[in-house]
């Protein structure tokens, strides 16, 4: 009678986060930033219609990078989990902590029990988020990995690729009082040195959050304004 092989929880472990790794790296490096009035995010991406990021509900924007199609289920699965709330309760009701920890969970149970994990990285951002004084709003950026960990990183956030260089070089040049211009050139010049190579702006895909819209926050970026802001 042949036995099964066997392999140590502690190894099978270590051999999924170390694909799942591999995977995510092969992806473009993508940088989360929170600005005085919203958040932006900037990433590699030449395609016009395959993004990387997208908005969730009114104050909610997703990011990813990894496998598309892994990601862009994810990204559907948190807009109908959103607009269910939203439909329930009320729209102001949809906030970004909830989706975030419905994202660990389902990363943290694919990661332990299925045959392959998520081979992706997400970024969930919210703007105009109530502190506690009755006039202060403040942005929030939540990094969820492979694995379902779940970090809150109000201030920045770097996923995939060659992320180490980037996040070192942030914590001397960021400043949350930048404004979205200052963020956006910030972001591309730290791209164009870690890849080492010049980006034009139909090589860029930015985004984000504007907490100074009305309701819907979202913004996209076409080439065209892209161009002025990266000089």
């Amino acid at each position: 009678m042949s036995s099964n092989f066997y392999v140590s929880p502690e190894q099978l472990m270590q051999d999924r986060a170390e694909y799942a790794r591999k995977g995510i790296a092969r992806g473009r490096t993508l940088v989360a930033l929170a600005y005085d009035e919203g958040v932006v995010f900037v990433t590699e991406n030449s395609s016009r219609t395959l993004y990387k990021t997208s908005e969730i509900y009114d104050r909610i924007a997703f990011a990813a990078v990894g496998r598309y199609n892994e990601f862009e289920a994810l990204r559907v699965a948190g807009i109908r989990l959103a607009d269910i709330k939203g439909f329930q309760y009320a729209r102001e009701d949809v906030s970004g902590k909830p989706l975030a920890n419905a994202y660990s969970q389902a990363l943290g149970a694919s990661f332990i029990s299925d045959t392959k994990p998520f081979e992706v990285e997400l970024v969930i951002a919210q703007v105009g988020v109530a502190t506690s004084e009755p006039t202060s709003t403040r942005h929030e950026l939540f990094h969820i990995t492979y694995d379902g960990s779940l970090n809150d990183a109000s201030s920045y956030v770097v996923i995939g690729g060659d992320t180490e260089p980037l996040r070192s070089a942030l914590e001397t040049s960021y400043s949350p009082e930048m404004d979205r211009q200052a963020a956006v050139r910030l972001a591309v010049t730290l791209l164009r040195n870690n890849s080492q190579r010049p980006l034009a702006a139909d090589d860029l895909e930015i985004s984000g959050l504007d907490a100074t819209l009305p309701r819907r926050r979202f913004f996209r970026l076409t080439p065209s304004q892209i161009s002025p802001l990266i000089g």
